[in-house]
């Protein structure tokens, strides 16, 4: 399939399948911004909590924090945004891309910035989380949440945006120990491109040279990703030296170092910094999944998502839908599973077939049917029902029991 029709059909079965809709489209949209469906709203969730679990809740050198989206804007002098953070306009002009907003009301109203990203409430919060806890060096901190950016020209679909999501750490290091931990997050970041199925071959490195790189950075490896408008960055990870705790310090007056208890040393530390944005991974995950096979001489669509990602992780159906004997027990199994599982739907419109395709088009790895045989008309199969895997189409059956350690391992 060509490429720019594979994004075509991605962003339509977006939409379709109530993944991703154009912000305010009742009144003819605002560029470069998303609305997402309850199909996209899980999807987001998912990723972001399963990075929460590889990145933070799995690791004993992590502290997670949820910062302010408004903070004092002298937060924004002092890492340089309000100087630096601009784009190029066509007649040469700097454009600064930071929302504006104000704070207060009347003449003692000041001027403030929705933050273009999270990284800086993690550094203006370094000493708060070093004099709660007193962790040891190395260790990091965690955030995930909205940042926004006036972009010039938003593109596309949900790759370039003016309101996103980031998934970032600032880990915080001893000078001499920085490659170290720089390549210990560049492993964590291959792991993480493989639980959510990114396609390998898609996945690139690029080594940023010193005149592309941001000024605080020493090193950047840009992780570049084969989409099909081209192949474009989906991640970084940037050493940032001490360049963040230092500018903060000077620009507060308030120390931010790190005091090492066994040899009596305050030091400021460096930082290792593995950025993520959760919509570029959820089309990156999109782009990967999106696949077409042929079924009973048609061809299927389906996306074929990692488990742990999928908004659905299973779909029950009564064979008929009217035969109510058929649909309390599919209610009932529905229900059990529900209970258990969580991420349950129920479907009884159309025929099977069409179930499946629905389905298979939203990525639910298993659809589960009760049909006669499951109420006892074929006495050996009494409680059992036919479980239909949503990448072969192979379809078995399994007894009623087996089904919730089947949809917790697969």
């Amino acid at each position: 399939m060509e490429e720019k029709d594979k994004m075509e059909k991605i962003i339509s079965l977006a939409k379709r399948r109530g993944f991703i809709y154009q912000g305010s489209e009742i009144y003819g949209g605002l560029a470069g911004t998303w609305d997402y469906g309850p199909l996209g709203v899980e999807l987001k969730n998912n990723i972001k909590n399963l990075w929460w679990k590889m990145f933070v809740k799995s690791r004993d050198d992590m502290y997670g924090l949820d910062a302010a989206i408004i903070m004092n804007p002298k937060v924004w002098e002092s890492s340089g945004h309000v100087a630096t953070f601009a784009d190029p306009l066509d007649d040469g002009r700097k454009f600064n891309t930071m929302f504006k907003t104000t704070v207060g009301a009347g003449e003692e109203a000041t001027v403030s910035y929705l933050r273009p990203e999270t990284a800086q409430g993690i550094f203006a919060n370094f000493k708060n989380i070093v004099d709660s806890f007193h962790p040891k060096l190395p260790f990091g901190i965690g955030q995930i949440g909205k940042a926004f950016r006036n972009e010039i020209a938003p593109r596309d679909f949900i790759f370039r945006s003016r309101e996103f999501e980031q998934m970032e750490v600032e880990y915080f290091v001893k000078e001499s120990e920085w490659e170290k931990a720089f390549d210990m997050w560049r492993s964590e970041m291959h792991k993480w491109m493989d639980a959510i199925g990114l396609t390998k071959a898609a996945v690139h490195e690029l080594e940023v040279p010193g005149e592309d790189r941001a000024h605080y950075s020493k090193r950047t490896i840009d992780f570049e990703f084969d989409f099909p408008f081209g192949r474009k960055e989906l991640y970084g990870l940037a050493y940032r030296t001490d360049y963040d705790l230092g500018a903060h310090a000077k620009g507060s007056g308030v120390a931010l170092e790190y005091f090492d208890e066994e040899t009596g040393e305050r030091t400021t530390p460096h930082v290792i910094e593995p950025s993520l944005g959760v919509e570029r991974t959820l089309l990156a995950v999109l782009v990967s999944a999106y696949t077409e096979d042929e079924q009973n001489g048609e061809v299927r669509a389906f996306l074929k998502l990692p488990k742990a990602l999928a908004p659905v992780k299973a779909a029950v159906f009564p064979l008929l839908k009217n035969k109510p004997e058929l649909v309390a027990k599919a209610r009932e199994i529905f229900e059990t599973l529900k209970a258990s599982v969580g991420d349950i739907a129920w479907d009884d419109n159309g025929n099977i077939g069409k179930r499946y395709r629905r389905q298979d088009e939203i990525g639910t790895p298993v659809c589960i049917t009760i049909d006669f045989d499951t109420l006892g008309e074929n006495p050996e199969l009494l409680n059992t029902v036919t479980v239909r895997d949503r990448d072969t189409g192979e379809q078995k059956r399994v007894n009623i029991d087996e089904l919730d350690g089947l949809l917790s391992s697969k």
